[in-house]
């Protein structure tokens, strides 16, 4: 980022969180990624899917996988594959996790250009570690697609002390309550992707934690032409962002998606200050937007009101000012969510009820909670988690008033979709802020029993059971089988990479 100073872990021949980075075999720091030649040419041509063309063999081939691995199965899998491939894989440390657990990435190829995917952005989203369990073993094994063009860089888990808390819902049953009870995401300054540094206006974030020293370490060395942060949503329908705008691209990647019956998503935003590109498209944002947003729209000092920094999009841009691509999938979904017919209501009055259910359930965890402030035993991931998302959802839901308040074009009528986000979307991720105050409550009564720890515990409990109830039958979900969903994100890489 313009004016970012120059942070001294993110020197290759220095140490990354206790792993010694020198001889990790990036190449030299200063050397520069050459252009495409002729001679240097990548298959994507030919594996592209299409109206008129063979299934693409790279997508046909993914197996059908019945549950998510864990990390130590990840792990195993890597160690095992870099072993069987000597001369084509290579497994390197790049840092170590905030628990010390040793971050490792693969190197398959040795093309000139450099790219970077990384799974588990955030820990509550393993389809991305999917997906490169499968790209690994394809790559290894198959030379087309490896190709000579590029080298591929693997890192099939940024953040494993948070995926270990994940692994209670892997293996199913996949229900929205199955996976709201076993539920982690770690609260915003304890994430990989939105831990970078960061100066702008008042905002100054200079703090990464582990896990994204470990991935600008990666992004340092690599300089790379493109990077794949592997998120994906919890419920809804398909989306991406992407940079640059690449408008030859959009059909390739809606079709990802409706060829194998998976809605896109055609509500609201994600966030309201994102950049729509086209239908299911957005641009990729950046806590710079964030910050414009709150300044916007609520009062008092925007930076206040955010807790972590910047993408690693952002860190990456002054670097080698990569391609970024995000494809946003859900685990479950919905039809109503790509249903563009009127709702029978504003748009406004959509958001404003949504925003008011979120509060009902901030106000029933802050009541729960409130008597166990400062006299937690167990100062847990859980409970850092919660009382984060408490106070950035009770700010965003003040900020997304305030616009949907101050904004005409919101006096529009709803679609179906709009209404359905807004309605029932929002019911469904606060419900999983609900399971994780749960399992914080669990590890607290392990620890030390207390009859305020008890009441809150009872009290959640019923609220998780009777909320989760109620989604479950207002919901007509579907689960998306996890070979469709790395079959979509890794096609979508595929095609965004045919257009370097």
């Amino acid at each position: 980022m313009k004016g970012m100073p120059r942070l001294g872990w993110a020197r290759l021949e220095g140490v990354v969180g206790g792993v010694t980075m020198a001889g990790v075999g990036f190449g030299s720091r200063n050397s520069l990624l050459r252009p495409h030649k002729a001679g240097l040419d990548w298959a994507i041509p030919t594996l592209m899917e299409g109206a008129n063309m063979k299934p693409n063999p790279v997508l046909r081939d993914v197996p059908d996988y019945k549950r998510f691995l864990t990390v130590d199965e990840l792990n195993g899998s890597a160690e095992r594959l870099a072993r069987q491939h000597p001369q084509t894989v290579r497994l390197v440390p790049i840092g170590r996790s905030t628990d010390g657990e040793t971050i490792r990435m693969l190197r398959i190829g040795h093309g000139p250009e450099q790219l970077l995917f990384f799974a588990c952005p955030h820990p509550n989203e393993p389809i991305g570690a999917m997906t490169l369990e499968y790209l690994s073993h394809r790559l290894a094994e198959d030379d087309q697609l490896r190709g000579t063009r590029f080298t591929w860089n693997l890192i099939k888990c940024i953040d494993p002390d948070g995926t270990r808390l994940n692994e209670g819902w892997f293996a199913g049953p996949f229900t929205v309550t199955h996976y709201a009870a076993h539920f982690y995401r770690p609260a915003a300054f304890h994430q990989a992707e939105w831990t970078f540094p960061v100066v702008y206006k008042t905002l100054t974030y200079l703090t990464p934690i582990p896990e994204t020293q470990a991935l600008m370490s990666a992004i340092a060395g690599l300089k790379p032409r493109f990077i794949y942060s592997q998120h994906n949503a919890g419920f809804g329908g398909g989306y991406y962002y992407l940079s640059p705008d690449t408008p030859l691209v959009y059909d390739e990647l809606r079709a990802l998606l409706r060829d194998r019956s998976v809605p896109l998503a055609l509500g609201e935003p994600e966030m309201p200050w994102a950049v729509a590109f086209s239908p299911a498209v957005y641009r990729v944002p950046t806590v710079t937007e964030h910050y414009d947003f709150l300044e916007k729209y609520v009062p008092g000092d925007p930076a206040a009101k955010i807790t972590g920094g910047a993408s690693s999009f952002e860190y990456a841009r002054p670097i080698s000012n990569p391609a970024m691509l995000i494809c946003e999938l859900p685990y479950f979904y919905d039809t109503r969510i790509e249903n563009t017919s009127p709702a029978g209501m504003t748009r406004k009055q959509a958001i404003l009820d949504g925003v008011a259910c979120s509060q009902e359930v901030l106000g029933a965890l802050r009541d729960a909670l409130a008597p166990l402030q400062g006299k937690w035993a167990v100062r847990s991931r859980f409970v850092i988690a919660v009382e984060n998302f408490i106070e950035l959802i009770g700010s965003s839901d003040a900020a997304k008033a305030q616009w949907a308040e101050h904004t005409p074009e919101l006096d529009a009528p709803a679609t179906v979709a709009q209404a359905f986000d807004n309605l029932l979307v929002t019911r469904f991720y606060r419900l999983l802020v609900v399971g994780m105050a749960r399992r914080a409550l669990e590890l607290e009564l392990r620890r030390r029993r207390s009859s305020v720890a008890e009441r809150a515990m009872e009290t959640l409990a019923a609220r998780f059971q009777e909320w989760a109830h109620e989604l479950e039958r207002d919901l007509d979900y579907r689960v998306i089988p996890i070979k469709k969903l790395v079959e979509i994100q890794l096609g979508a890489a595929l095609a965004f990479l045919a257009h370097l």
